[in-house]
């Protein structure tokens, strides 16, 4: 199950992108080393040079990938829900029991997320510090509804909707799903950037509990 997991191509929205950066070598480059470069330095401080100066490339042939470093971020962000969503559906397929499949998938989105490489030119554990540190850049912006319309956000939403499925299936007449299906994601980014900056407000910083957490949290507020 897992070989099959990872070798499921991977596509993100088409619009995201100017050339498919899975379809040379320098492109993959690109996506690499901007996974890096944005962890090392952060998101505001990456741009177009800096990266070709890693990658020993002209700027311009960045520009013929992405159209700006925003398409970049968004390009890793939706990446990395694709995968997730994959990791999520392949890891709760074959149980039955609605309860079991929910703690799973909790766990799944909440636990520390270790590199595989199988997928060589993409470091997963990597890419998770970055949606942990910069995911919401993607959407506080002013042109977040119409990228939305764009679909940008679509696989997040997927990875979302698949947990809203698994709550409405254990108690379909509980109100709040979405909220309670949307925190749980939500949250558990927020928690491994408490873990990592805030240490003095989080559980999380003295042990690894948040899978634990929510799967106490879900049962109270499910039962």
């Amino acid at each position: 199950m897992k070989d099959l997991l990872f070798n499921l191509n991977i596509k993100v929205n088409e619009n995201l992108y100017v050339k498919d950066p899975e379809t040379s070598d320098l492109g993959k480059k690109i996506i690499q080393n901007s996974i890096y470069l944005i962890h090392d330095i952060g998101f505001d401080a990456f741009t177009f040079k800096k990266l070709g100066e890693k990658i020993n490339s002209n700027e311009s042939s960045i520009y013929r990938y992405f159209e700006s470093k925003h398409k970049v971020l968004l390009y890793l962000s939706s990446w990395y829900w694709s995968w997730l969503e994959y990791k999520l559906v392949f890891s709760t397929a074959n149980i039955s029991n609605p309860v079991e499949k929910l703690n799973k998938a909790i766990i799944i989105l909440t636990e520390e997320v270790k590199d595989d490489i199988s997928t060589r030119h993409i470091d997963e554990s990597i890419l998770n510090k970055i949606i942990i540190c910069e995911f919401t850049k993607t959407f506080l912006t002013k042109e977040v509804d119409e990228e939305n319309k764009k679909g940008f956000f679509l696989v997040y939403k997927n990875v979302i909707n698949r947990l809203i499925a698994m709550i409405e299936e254990i108690k379909p007449e509980y109100p709040f799903g979405k909220t309670l299906a949307s925190s749980i994601v939500e949250g558990s980014l927020h928690q491994h950037y408490l873990k990592d900056h805030f240490k003095t407000i989080t559980n999380l910083s003295n042990s690894n509990c948040l899978s634990d957490f929510y799967i106490d949290l879900i049962k109270k507020t499910l039962a």
